[in-house]
């Protein structure tokens, strides 16, 4: 058996110096292991050097302790390691100062500004490709709306002759300066307007209330009798209503179809409204670019809500006045009333015009209320806006009145346009003081017979004239561009009719009896409405109730 050499385990030296730290003293005790190498002590605030450092420059540095056993372990300055030195902390970096080195890091940093150039075109190009994406919806809702069945509102008969065809952009160009009215004629009875309802906010609504007992006429020219009066008097060669002449100075912000009949009686010139016309209706969302419903059942399509918007503008006009009884009586008694009858608060003002030497314009303009300030009476129009559905225009008046009451009017003027500048029309044609304008709200989205109040602002005519870009001159161009147009024709009758599709008017000569015998549309049967909602805050209307006045 052959013997194997084990392994042995070598104990190594330690030495020992019990009298401090460290190797002790005299080179036995190391047994030449650490021979030669130098010792010193140092802290950790010191910048230690390289183990082996074959590139130090042996020039003394001040601050640099030298000399003797210790200067192996002196600290050996260096640029590059100067350099390349970051210190790890959270403090932020020293401002750079301006010098050449700070040119120098400029040029170091354009790169970093390239990639900003780069991302800042591409915010550009994501900007212009959302602006043509808007545009292009934009013009999807026109042609959308464009599209949607916008019928004449008067049927154009086979006999009838179309004798001109306006455009309106020839409208925008037209101009006249009209001079100051005279008041010819004054009728009818005016109540004060109730101050409070100033302060009818959104949290203090007030429920709209319901006028039934009070009549309100809705009167053609030809059918006034003080009109009648005043041409056999031979006051005025042009006879017409706010009305009608508002229709035609805002006929370039119309969008619906609407028509005129003008008759032309001797010398006379009479502009007529036909019974049943859309004229006696107020438009909702005419100018709006999303589309109505076009089922004429549903409670929001365009013929059910001017029917709702007629019915709120009556009720709120007598609302919000003082009824006390006490009135303000003028020279006539209301021309359409008869004896015993209650009338709404109502004055009609005969204004004449000059429009050149032989042809004067006389027109019955309307006033809803009177207010005293400062001892003098002041005239007011009492119309009223109506929320229908928030959903549909994307501003909800319950929130937004109180906070952003100009948001909420500038939805208003987008989608009302026409509406609106007819309102200001009528309201410098009556030359009166202030509009008042009330916000009406539907108690329930689907409940169109009940109503609150929301809010009730007023403007004077000449100042939201001016806002809403209306100009009187170009009003008053419009008015005797087509006076002029008609006091050409032969005496007959004529229909002017704004086209469904196209911005522009048409003239038609139609027969002598043509509108006598026509159909008048009637709302439809109670049976045949889309019926609200039940809900326990919703109080259902009487039937009696539900049938909108016939002059309506």
């Amino acid at each position: 058996m052959v013997a194997t050499k084990q392994p042995q385990l070598k104990v190594p030296v330690v030495a020992d110096n019990p009298d401090g730290w460290g190797p002790p003293d005299g080179s036995a005790a190391l047994q030449n292991q650490l021979q030669n190498v130098p010792y010193a002590p140092f802290s950790k605030s010191e910048r230690l050097g390289r183990v082996a450092d074959w590139t130090r420059s042996f020039t003394a540095r001040p601050g640099v302790r030298s000399g003797g056993e210790y200067s192996v372990f002196d600290f050996a300055y260096d640029e590059a390691d100067e350099e390349s030195f970051r210190l790890v902390d959270g403090k932020p970096p020293p401002r750079p100062r301006f010098g050449p080195r700070w040119r120098f890091q400029q040029q170091r940093q354009l790169p970093q500004r390239k990639d900003e150039e780069v991302e800042a075109r591409k915010r550009e190009a994501e900007k212009e490709r959302q602006r043509r994406d808007r545009f292009y919806n934009q013009n999807r809702n026109v042609q959308r709306r464009e599209a949607a069945a916008f019928r004449s509102s008067v049927d154009i008969q086979p006999e009838w002759t179309m004798l001109d065809q306006i455009p309106f952009t020839t409208f925008s160009k037209l101009t006249f300066h009209v001079g100051e009215p005279e008041d010819l004629v004054m009728c009818g009875a005016l109540e004060y307007y109730d101050k409070s309802h100033d302060r009818v906010t959104p949290k203090s609504e007030r429920r709209l209330e319901r006028f039934k007992n009070r009549n309100f006429f809705k009167v053609t020219t030809t059918d006034d009798p003080v009109i009648r009066r005043l041409a056999s008097e031979d006051k005025a060669t042009v006879f017409a209503t706010d009305t009608i002449l508002s229709t035609l100075m805002c006929a370039p912000r119309s969008v619906y179809s609407w028509d005129i009949v003008v008759q032309r009686v001797g010398n006379k010139l009479f502009f007529d409204k036909r019974d049943g016309s859309q004229l006696d209706l107020l438009s909702v969302n005419e100018t709006s670019t999303e589309p109505l419903p076009e089922a004429k059942e549903d409670i929001n399509s365009a013929y059910s809500l001017s029917v709702e918007a007629a019915y709120i503008n009556q009720n709120f006009s007598q609302q919000v006045l003082v009824r006390n009884g006490h009135k303000i009586e003028f020279e006539e008694p209301n021309p359409f009333a008869a004896e015993g009858e209650e009338v709404a608060s109502v004055a009609y003002r005969y204004r004449k015009w000059k429009l050149d030497d032989d042809t004067y314009l006389v027109a019955r303009c309307e006033v809803q209320s009177v207010l005293d300030v400062k001892g003098q009476m002041s005239f007011l129009t009492l119309n009223a806006l109506n929320e229908f559905d928030p959903k549909l225009t994307g501003v909800d008046w319950r929130q937004k009145l109180e906070t952003q009451r100009g948001a909420v009017l500038a939805t208003e003027l987008k989608n009302n346009a026409n509406k609106l500048a007819k309102w200001t029309a009528q309201a410098l044609l009556g030359n009166t003081d202030v509009m008042k304008i009330g916000f009406v709200s539907r108690v329930h989205p689907r409940d169109h017979f009940n109503h609150v109040i929301l809010s009730v602002q007023g403007y004077k005519p000449k100042e939201f004239a001016a806002q809403i870009n209306l100009n009187t001159a170009n009003m008053w161009g419009i008015v005797k561009s087509i006076v002029d147009l008609c006091l050409k024709l032969a005496e007959g009758k004529y229909v002017l009719v704004k086209d469904p599709s196209k911005p522009q008017v048409r003239l038609y000569e139609v027969p002598p009896d043509a509108f006598e015998n026509d159909y008048v549309e009637e709302p439809l049967p109670e049976e045949e409405q889309v019926q609200p909602p039940p809900a326990e805050d919703v109080v259902a209307k009487p039937r009696e109730e539900r049938e909108l006045d016939a002059d309506v």
